[in-house]
């Protein structure tokens, strides 16, 4: 076993004590620290063309990543292992009055000393085999884990056989800029050194995944993620003759109780359920007061994905959408009826039709009807609408939706389905090929002999619960279910755009050892020292030297 610990917190700490915060200068900042870091290795200073600090591209953020790789003596091979680890973090203001020592550990943990905390906190606090600040989970200690061991074996490159490569991303925890960008980076060290890449190793944050328990959980693949949104078009009319109208936030509220929450919509696999969908977003655009309803309204929703693609999670949720529309107009019909008997109103028979439209279809339909024309329109429309740099990529998608809906011909209500924001794609490691296989008899031994050394029971599981990077290293999804989210994303190619092509050229095999941890973005964000800063790197250079050794 590798003595980890001091050094592990020691670079811990320096890394937090960089606020980081994404989107940010910080981000510029903790590369630049971890670079100079790298830098002061004697073996750096021997190769220092074997690190770099590389800008992110196509990004509006400037920001960069940090790459660095050592060469094994012990006998030539292409075979390379990738450690990834991102360096940026949340925002800092949930520690409202301690803002000051949130990226300071020991000044945070004594400031934390004289606040009333939750009884677990308090515990955990007093203990002293708990680190806290923002960052320390989620998760610099993770960096600080894979930086010690590319030192080690920078101090002995004669026990590698292979190459062990370091990937210090930014931007995990809004866009994936860092990772996307990184791939090009890693295509062309693969053409200028050889490399074939084998195995990934990923070392973002554990935790528990249900109150009281005791497992510290590694992960073989990671969970899949959508945001598949909804442009609702309504009817308008005065608030005086409300059922004259059709109100879309009346649909939205009905289409927001069909998917959120639902257990029907968790993708179960091997044994694993991933959470149910949840709402992000729901909003109507009417930009100011007024007496009559709006026009559209828009909801998005989380949606977390195992085995299913982003072409069968659309059909799965039409399906859903046509029932939320038809649940809504007969609420709406029967309180109609009961209106018109209690007012002395004639009653008659609302015009209102179930309708969803997956946009792909729909664009087709006005490219088939309108040609040229309205695909000039939508250009120039795109064009200037990317001038607002008030709006992210899913209003973007949103705003685009709403123009092509003005050249519909059929204008009467409806369900418009999309996708509005990155594709965070699912990945399933079951050991289909010999690397995977190999991957995962490493795993295996490394936790067995691990295991021995730690009180509480390492757990391996199928996916990571949570988004992260490993989604931008590997594809388990075919060209079906990528068009799927090419064709149904209004921004694409414009104010989004992803290379999935470089995903594929990569595929590595993946996993996630990762510092355990609890309340990973907010103000008591903390780590288990021990299992972070001892089983971590000793799990991981266990794994290592079996696929390198």
């Amino acid at each position: 076993m590798l003595n980890s610990r001091e050094e592990i917190m020691r670079v811990t700490d320096e890394l937090v004590k960089v606020e980081s915060v994404v989107n940010t200068e910080g981000e510029i900042a903790v590369s630049t620290h971890l670079y100079k870091h790298l830098q002061s290795f004697p073996y750096f200073m021997e190769h220092p063309d074997q690190l770099i600090m590389s800008r992110t591209v196509n990004d509006e953020v400037e920001r960069y990543n940090v790459l660095a790789f050592v060469k094994g003596t012990k006998q030539p091979s292409d075979k390379t292992v990738i450690l990834m680890g991102h360096t940026d973090t949340v925002g800092i203001d949930d520690y409202n009055h301690l803002k000051e020592v949130a990226c300071h550990p020991q000044e945070l943990m004594k400031a934390l000393q004289n606040e009333p905390l939750p009884a677990l906190v308090k515990q955990q606090l007093d203990s002293g085999e708990w680190h806290f600040g923002r960052g320390t989970c989620d998760m610099k200690a993770g960096v600080a884990s894979h930086v010690f061991l590319l030192k080690y074996y920078a101090e002995h490159p004669e026990e590698l056989v292979g190459n062990l490569v370091l990937l210090a991303e930014c931007d995990e925890e809004d866009s994936s800029h860092g990772v996307l960008s990184s791939l090009k980076d890693l295509k062309k060290w693969r053409e200028e050194h050889g490399f074939d890449y084998i195995a990934l190793i990923n070392s973002d944050f554990v935790a528990p995944r249900f109150d009281g328990d005791p497992n510290r959980y590694i992960y073989k693949g990671t969970v899949g993620k959508l945001l598949p949104s909804f442009l609702i078009t309504g009817y308008e009319t005065h608030a005086g003759s409300a059922f004259e109208g059709l109100d879309p936030n009346f649909i939205a509220a009905e289409l927001t109780r069909q998917i959120c929450y639902n257990p029907d919509l968790c993708d179960e696999a091997y044994g694993e359920t991933p959470v149910p969908p949840v709402s992000l977003k729901q909003t109507d655009f009417k930009p100011t007061y007024t007496i009559q309803t709006a026009l559209s309204a828009y909801v998005y929703y989380n949606f977390f994905i195992h085995t299913w693609s982003p072409k069968k999670a659309l059909g799965i949720l039409k399906e859903q959408a046509e029932i939320a529309f038809e649940n809504a107009l007969s609420l709406l019909r029967e309180r109609h009826r009961i209106f018109c008997e209690r007012s002395g109103q004639t009653w008659k028979e609302l015009p209102w039709k179930t309708r969803v439209l997956i946009y792909e279809d729909m664009k087709k339909q006005l490219v088939e009807e309108h040609g040229d024309r309205f695909l000039t329109h939508m250009k120039a429309f795109k064009d200037e609408l990317l001038k607002d740099k008030s709006l992210d990529v899913r209003m973007f998608s949103a705003r685009v939706v709403e123009e092509e809906w003005k050249w519909m011909k059929d204008k009467s209500p409806a369900i418009i389905l999309f996708y509005s924001s990155l594709y965070s794609p699912r990945i399933e490691l079951v050991g289909k090929d010999e690397r995977e296989q190999n991957l995962i008899h490493a795993l295996e031994q490394a936790v067995e002999v691990v295991q021995p050394h730690y009180p509480h029971p390492i757990v391996m599981r199928n996916f990571f619960p949570y988004v992260c990077d490993m989604s931008c290293v590997a594809l388990s999804d075919d060209e079906e279910g990528i068009l799927a989210i090419e064709d149904n994303n209004p921004s694409w190619g414009t104010k989004h755009y992803v290379e999935y092509q470089d995903i594929r050229d990569i595929n590595v095999p993946c996993i996630n050892i990762g510092p355990y941890g609890y309340d990973a973005h907010n103000r008591y964000e903390r780590m288990e020292i021990q299992f972070s800063a001892e089983v971590v790197p000793n799990v991981t250079n266990e794994i290592i030297k079996r696929l390198l050794g």
